[in-house]
């Protein structure tokens, strides 16, 4: 044990408080909320359990660390579905099936993330720290929804409340397909998620013959790229 602990005092802190990470993200995935324990942790970076307190303060801090990990990967996909059209309302589509695909690859963490799990005994360290890291998510959406107002093609002209509702009815939809009320859909993107997402933007001024268009554009890309 005295070894290891030599090799973490050695190693780089920025290396050791990634594996760190690594391994937490791991154990997450791979086990679930309950056990997100300093020892179940630590073993699996090949680390001592004092490293996780050196570097986190506690559990609770490295959670944190994990969340942060989770709105970055998020934001990175939002980022990616906003860059694979110039038409803002097949950006915005394309944001919601990578919301989606994000929640399906990445279950037990959208969970934490969004505070749909418990995180065992550990409370948040910094519980306003996650939210500055899902603010820099949203903002990738709120953008698109930005070039939709100056487009004209909805009669809401601000963006922040476009956002907030499609988010929220993204997250609704995402919650509502991990928890299993749409296994009797044999496709809920197209038998729920993309019928909504279209009668969402038309309720706030969009064409519909346009906003369809926008779904199917973004999902016959999606679906290409799953295939591939």
């Amino acid at each position: 044990m005295a070894a290891r602990r030599d090799t973490d005092r050695t190693a780089d802190d920025g290396s050791t408080r990634e594996r760190l990470v690594d391994a937490a993200v791991a154990v997450l995935a791979e086990e679930g909320p309950a056990e997100m324990k300093v020892r179940r942790i630590s073993d699996r970076a090949g680390s001592s359990t004092i490293t996780v307190y050196h570097h986190f303060g506690n559990v609770g801090g490295l959670l944190d660390a994990v969340v942060v990990r989770g709105y970055a990967t998020l934001t990175g996909t939002l980022e990616d579905a906003a860059a694979s059209n110039d038409d803002p309302g097949v950006q915005l589509f394309a944001m919601a099936l990578g919301a989606r695909g994000f929640a399906q690859r990445n279950p037990h963490l959208y969970d934490l993330m969004f505070g749909l799990s418990p995180r065992g005994t550990y409370r948040a360290s910094a519980p306003l720290v996650p939210q500055q890291y899902f603010r820099e998510a949203y903002a990738v959406l709120v953008r698109s929804c930005h070039r939709l107002v100056t487009a004209g093609r909805v009669d809401i002209d601000d963006p922040e409340q476009i956002a907030a509702q499609l988010w929220s009815l993204v997250h609704g939809f995402v919650s509502l397909e991990a928890a299993g009320h749409f296994a009797d859909h044999s496709d809920p993107v197209a038998s729920v998620l993309a019928p909504m997402a279209v009668a969402q933007l038309v309720g706030i001024g969009d064409d519909r013959a346009r906003a369809t268009r926008g779904a199917l554009d973004a999902y016959a890309t999606w679906t290409a790229t799953a295939v591939e």
